[in-house]
């Protein structure tokens, strides 16, 4: 399976935000579409970075409740580790599990068109093995 396999299910539909934006337009964000993470994008396509509410916790607890009017370029990650829709799924989760990430964004010629979560990922294995042991199971009961 590829990580096109994943988008077909979930949509191509990526939430961005500006790097010039507050993290508490941030948060509101996060709120407002019941996401973990958001990519950093000054027009929409590109990728700057990414930005979790994991990220803004740890920071919340170094730096205090100033950090909410700070501009999301001080916390977000900049070095965002990317995928393609050719990519293999289980590289892809293994890729992420190794690193300790859970989302990646997904481009195609240097475009932002897709983000995939390690939930998305685990989500499509547990459908086909769920698949394959129906199938089985039908199998043998003929």
């Amino acid at each position: 399976m590829r990580i096109a396999d994943v988008i077909k299910r979930k949509g191509e539909d990526v939430v961005t935000v500006r790097p010039e934006a507050t993290v508490s337009d941030l948060l509101a964000l996060l709120a407002e579409h019941g996401i973990g993470a958001v990519v950093v994008s000054g027009d929409g396509s590109g990728v700057e970075g990414i930005v979790s509410e994991r990220d803004v916790v740890r920071r919340l607890h170094s730096e205090g409740a100033g950090l909410l009017e700070g501009p999301v370029s001080a916390i977000m990650t900049v070095d965002v580790h990317t995928c393609t829709p050719e990519d293999s799924l289980e590289d892809m989760a293994l890729r992420m599990t190794d690193r300790r990430i859970r989302h990646v964004p997904v481009v195609v010629d240097d475009a932002l068109a897709a983000i995939v979560s390690i939930g998305d990922i685990v989500k499509i294995r547990l459908d086909t093995l769920q698949a394959e042991r129906d199938q089985l199971r039908d199998y043998i009961q003929q």
